[in-house]
């Protein structure tokens, strides 16, 4: 979904391994699952943002996968820079990670709930 000439994709099975590479360094952007073993990508988020309050460098932007638009309150309160909320399509992945890596945030809208207003 991701790949491309202009994109370098690594990827890690347990949220430990998302941790210890990001830890490394040169990471830009990390897309976690909201649950991915035992450590989710809530979980991973929030460490992440924890490490930045005292470790010296910049943030790495989170973008998160979704799986009910319930969710978006946890993503957001654990500081991620964006969401997708499945059913995933490619082009809306896609333009969630090129907003994200540009340093702006991503609101999913798929399966925003309609706003009704009375008038009269």
């Amino acid at each position: 979904m991701l790949e491309g000439p202009d994109l370098v994709i690594e990827e890690a099975s347990t949220g430990p391994d998302v941790l210890r590479r990001v830890r490394q360094g040169g990471i830009d952007l990390v897309v976690a699952d909201l649950q991915i073993g035992a450590m989710g990508g809530i979980a991973i988020c929030m460490e992440l943002r924890h490490d930045e309050s005292y470790l010296p460098g910049d943030p790495t932007a989170v973008l998160m996968l979704l799986d009910r638009r319930a969710d978006v309150f946890l993503a957001r309160r654990a500081g991620a820079d964006g969401f997708v909320v499945k059913p995933l399509d490619p082009q809306r992945v896609r333009a969630a990670v090129r907003t994200v890596l540009r340093g702006d945030e991503y609101d999913d809208d798929f399966l925003r709930p309609a706003t009704v207003r009375a008038t009269g």
